[in-house]
């Protein structure tokens, strides 16, 4: 491999916006992705807040300030919140952002294995997304994001154009997990051994694997829906001698490892932040790395959890309750092994760092009440109330949404080559996450109350803690708003990075920031694991 002109990088190669809607290259593709989800997480972050404000109060009859105008306007709202950040934001966030851009770097590789292939996947995201938008200008989803049968059947709104939707991008999907797997089978550097990948990687592929395996049962289950609207089929609804829990099976099936298809890429950030900025050799490497598969298989069994009030048998609950509980250990190893990795560190606490201990934090707190719901009186209590909306953002947002921040302050300088401001990625650091407990602790406590969550009114018992609640949500809102000003202001007049700002020991780290079109000038030759520090 030849030595690429001097100045010349990924982003300068080529010239004019076309250039990128059609390179081959893995690093614009993960930009491409990066700039399309962050839109849409500002998308579904603005639906978020308007359901707090409309939340802020009960809508008496002497209470004015109504956000919506009805009960129906709020649900359409709240399936765009739901949809927008599951199957747009938080699902394909870290693999096709950090995982397109750095999987390859972190190998050795000077690109994926079928580049054609991963510019396909990123249309098909976005052909699947525009979609899903355009239905807000049509007859708009009030579902809920996950299409409930027989109700998704029988309503007059866009379902059928909302469910192709995610059913393209469902394929979009499976094409960037397939990729990944052969891109780490096959392209791996000379010396690049699997017990010597990066914990990133290992986490990319228990992730891809959930993605070939999981997301092809969504699709089926979703063409399913989309005949029954369209023929009449009599497969979920049981006005034609359909099963509407069968819908539920099928759905969760999918949705519980894409539970995970969201969290283990966050684990893999994590895992690489933690080393970097402890300034420590990770504790523990293969018990991390395995766990990740671990988790991986487990979470195929356990998505009758979600199903406890939907009439199963007593003995398929305990089963399921106890298969659930086992997805703690192999999470459990994994942080017992990163407390282990800080402990006599020499820590960093830069805003990377930040996020990463605001992961380890507030993912604790989403994995015990996890553990809780797991049990059957007690779900059974807290089954459809505000403590599960808080258990899911504790782990989605709490824990995805933070590795997300993590990983893009830790990698901005090598994707862009310029340096951002710590004092402002720091203090989007303490907004996000002071304004995430004050949002969503009181939710448990409101749902131990027993408010129901996904309504559009509540009684005035609830009126104190919504507040506070609300309140916290504006928190979030400008901690990302200064995170947003922190990126841009970097972009427009960061100070140029170096290759290795933080003394990382991964690959990506060995080549220029950024870096050139084929990644390294001299195919790089591994001969040690990948966090040596000395």
């Amino acid at each position: 491999m030849g030595h690429a002109a001097h100045g010349s990088n990924y982003i300068n190669a080529e010239k004019g916006l076309m250039s990128w809607f059609t390179s081959l290259d893995h690093k614009r593709i993960g930009i491409l992705y990066f700039c399309t989800v962050l839109f849409f997480f500002l998308c579904g972050g603005i639906a978020a807040l308007l359901l707090r404000l409309e939340l802020f109060t009960p809508n008496t009859a002497a209470n004015a300030g109504q956000v919506f105008a009805n009960g129906d306007i709020y649900n359409q709202a709240l399936t765009y919140h739901g949809a927008i950040m599951v199957f747009m934001v938080i699902v394909p966030g870290i693999p096709s952002i950090f995982g397109n851009f750095f999987l390859p770097l972190q190998i050795g590789a000077k690109d994926v294995a079928y580049p054609k292939l991963n510019l396909a996947s990123w249309y098909l995201f976005m052909t699947g997304a525009t979609m899903a938008i355009a239905t807000m200008f049509l007859h708009r989803v009030d579902t809920g994001w996950t299409f409930y049968t027989p109700y998704s059947i029988r309503t007059g709104t866009s379902v059928s154009l909302m469910v192709a939707a995610v059913f393209i991008m469902g394929m979009g999907s499976v094409l960037t997990g397939l990729n990944f797997i052969a891109t780490i089978h096959k392209l791996r550097a000379p010396g690049m051994t699997f017990h010597r990948m990066p914990l990133f990687c290992w986490a990319i592929y228990s992730t891809s694997i959930l993605q070939v395996l999981a997301t092809p049962i969504l699709a089926i289950t979703l063409l399913l829906l989309i005949m029954e609207r369209t023929f009449g089929v009599g497969i979920f609804d049981p006005k034609l001698g359909g099963d509407p829990v069968l819908f539920q099976h099928f759905f969760w099936f999918y949705s519980h490892p894409a539970v995970y298809i969201m969290i283990l890429p966050a684990m893999g950030i994590v895992s690489e932040l933690l080393t970097t900025y402890s300034k420590k050799t990770i504790f523990g490497y293969t018990a991390i790395a395995y766990s990740s598969l671990g988790i991986a298989i487990v979470s195929f069994f356990v998505w009758g959890h979600h199903m406890y009030v939907s009439g199963q048998s007593e003995l398929a609950g305990v089963i399921f309750s106890f298969l659930t509980m086992l997805v703690g250990v192999p999470t459990a190893i994994k942080m017992f092994n990163w407390l282990a990795t800080l402990y006599k560190g020499s820590i960093e606490f830069t805003a990377s760092m930040l996020y990463a201990m605001g992961f380890m934090f507030l993912f604790v707190i989403g994995g015990v009440t996890g553990i809780m719901l797991a049990v059957l009186p007690i779900d059974v209590h807290f089954h459809d109330t505000y403590f599960v909306v808080a258990h899911f953002h504790y782990v989605m947002v709490g824990g995805t949404l933070m590795a997300l921040m993590g990983g893009i302050y830790h990698w901005f300088p090598k994707m862009f080559g310029k340096m951002y401001s710590e004092g402002l990625a720091r203090m989007s650091f303490v907004f996000v996450f002071v304004g995430f407990n004050v949002t969503f602790f009181p939710q448990f406590i409101l749902g131990a109350m027993g408010m129901p969550r996904r309504y559009f009114d509540y009684i005035p018992a609830y009126e104190q803690l919504n507040k506070i609640s609300t309140v916290g949500s504006w928190l979030i809102g400008l901690g990302f708003l200064i995170g947003l000003v922190s990126i841009i202001k970097a972009l427009t007049s960061g100070a140029k990075a170096p290759a290795n700002p933080w003394g990382a020991k991964t690959l990506e780290w060995h080549t220029e920031s950024p870096p050139i079109t084929h990644n390294f000038s001299h195919e790089p030759h591994v001969t040690e694991g990948p966090y040596e520090y000395k």
